[in-house]
């Protein structure tokens, strides 16, 4: 009768060391990948500061050619001032937010589009050197904006499998270790935005 206690009790013991032991390992992983996935998310909104900065020197260059639409203008002025709005800390990547965030700056990306095509059938403005030097730099901030998108996406892809696995399930949820949102793709993801001329 006291061999069966003591066996129970070493069980006992011995799975408290083993669920221990996994809970801290296990913490100190989902630790390392939050932080890793807070790094790309910081600098995706880097990326996209930098395109955000570029858009009033290529409104001001375009609004200098003569008689250009204004509408296609107002257009490009309004989704950058939205996007500014939608904000998401690092600490709170939630589906429902990222899913926000990169609504309103989808709406950026069609406006700059739509100004680009627009800008075709200005001759002096694609002979503009200020123009086609900024031009050229949005196009790099594009790139490193689906760089750093695609960055982060594999960061959250690789916390969310820690997270949702066995034995982290049963505690991450204790600890604020939520699963955290992707960028979708959107149509034509898959290239960069031509801006070429």
């Amino acid at each position: 009768h006291m061999k069966s206690k003591n066996l129970i009790l070493i069980v006992v013991i011995g799975a408290i060391l083993l669920l221990g032991g996994c809970g801290c390992g296990g913490y100190n992983k989902m630790v390392g990948l939050d932080q890793n996935v807070k790094g790309k998310w910081g600098n995706v909104q880097s990326e996209y500061q930098r395109r955000s900065d570029l858009i009033p020197n290529l409104v001001n260059t375009v609004k200098g050619a003569a008689n250009f639409e204004q509408e296609t203008l107002t257009q490009v002025i309004e989704a950058r001032a939205n996007a500014t709005k939608v904000n998401i800390n690092a600490d709170d990547l939630t589906p429902e937010k990222l899913a926000q965030f990169q609504q309103a700056q989808g709406e950026v990306s069609g406006a700059l589009s739509r100004l680009l095509v627009t800008v075709e059938r200005y001759p002096e403005l694609k002979a503009n050197q200020n123009f086609l030097n900024l031009q050229s730099q949005l196009e790099g901030t594009e790139n490193r904006i689906k760089v750093s998108r695609n960055d982060f996406n594999t960061a959250v892809q690789d916390y969310n499998t820690v997270v949702k696995t066995f034995p982290n399930a049963l505690y991450a949820g204790m600890f604020g270790f939520k699963e955290k949102g992707f960028f979708a793709a959107e149509p034509g993801a898959d290239t960069a935005p031509e801006v070429n001329f």
